[in-house]
């Protein structure tokens, strides 16, 4: 089945010459179905490339998706066309007395500030207050991560000494994991952070599993019990050149930057980065999609929001 995103979105045309399977909303009118609804949150100021680095791996799954996009209206976006935030994206404000299967919160360019300090963390708590309610399952990346582990949990972040920069083999610590159904023994994941969590003050969370690590880049991926709330630390989304454009900036400007680890042939930046994390980001969202979302979430999205119901689990998300 296909993703269902705005007509005219720019994703539509980059993910039709991928061959990724699309569906306009003039087409999705003919179907009879229920769609999954996920609401993407993006923080990244580079709007496009996310939204179309997420739909494409939203699209690359069995199931119908309805993608909203929406953004904070306590910051004005600095590096996205007017025209493009006003056709596309809504507010928080126009979502939010309604129900949907997934929500998806972003990273963003702030890891430096603490939480409080960054411009829209008030209307962020709200959304993520509002997540428990009235989202089946939110997955948070990156500093979305961070901020959902402060916000819920009071686990704060730390800055490291050096930035984590590049691709890092990650391996399973529960390897039934269902997030991580039909995952290799070695897989491999990009980041880009100045902050870490620490594996210790996670530990003391009990309503936290911890499903994933990487012993150079840490704390991968974990998730509540049933996978309500599930944190990725990294940027599986990642696009092949995404790392070198972020390398690129800075080298050319001047700044104190080192060549991305694992991610150029012997380290040379003139040679083309080679892809090695492309089949485990497809894994991770269709899993997500599949078991924390389609399989638990009831066909009567309005019944999201009952806090009575009991949602079950068709498998062990162990």
């Amino acid at each position: 089945m296909p993703i269902k995103i705005p007509n005219a979105l720019p994703a539509a045309q980059v993910l039709t010459d991928e061959n990724i399977f699309i569906m306009t909303e003039t087409r999705a009118l003919t179907q009879d179905i229920r769609p999954l609804h996920i609401l993407l949150l993006n923080l990244m100021p580079t709007k496009i490339d996310t939204e179309t680095q997420l739909s494409r791996l939203l699209g690359n799954t069995p199931l119908q998706i309805e993608l909203e996009l929406i953004h904070t209206k306590s910051h004005e976006s600095k590096n996205t066309p007017e025209d493009h935030m006003i056709s596309f994206y809504k507010t928080f404000d126009d979502v939010k007395d309604q129900n949907w299967d997934g929500l998806i919160i972003t990273g963003a360019p702030v890891e430096l500030m603490p939480f409080e300090e960054v411009e829209y963390w008030d209307e962020l708590v709200e959304i993520m207050e509002w997540s428990k309610t009235n989202v089946h399952s939110t997955f948070h990346i990156c500093w979305g991560a961070q901020a959902g582990l402060y916000y819920h949990y009071g686990i704060n972040k730390r800055i490291m000494d050096e930035k984590m920069f590049g691709v890092f083999p990650h391996t399973l610590e529960k390897k039934k994991s269902i997030l991580f159904r039909g995952s290799d023994d070695v897989f491999y994941v990009p980041h880009s952070r100045h902050t870490t969590v620490d594996r210790e003050d996670i530990e003391k969370e009990p309503r936290l599993k911890i499903i994933a690590s990487s012993e150079e880049a840490g704390v991968y991926a974990l998730h509540t019990d049933g996978g309500k709330q599930v944190f990725i630390m990294g940027h599986s989304e990642y696009d092949p050149r995404t790392l070198e454009k972020e390398y690129l900036r800075d080298k050319n400007a001047g700044l104190e930057i080192a060549v991305p680890k694992n991610y150029y042939p012997n380290d040379d930046d003139t040679k083309d980065p080679l892809v090695t994390w492309r089949a485990h980001a497809n894994l991770l969202y269709s899993n997500w999609l599949n078991y924390f979302v389609y399989q638990t979430s009831p066909y009567d999205i309005t019944r999201i929001s009952n806090d009575n119901i009991a949602y079950p689990e068709p498998l062990n998300l162990d």
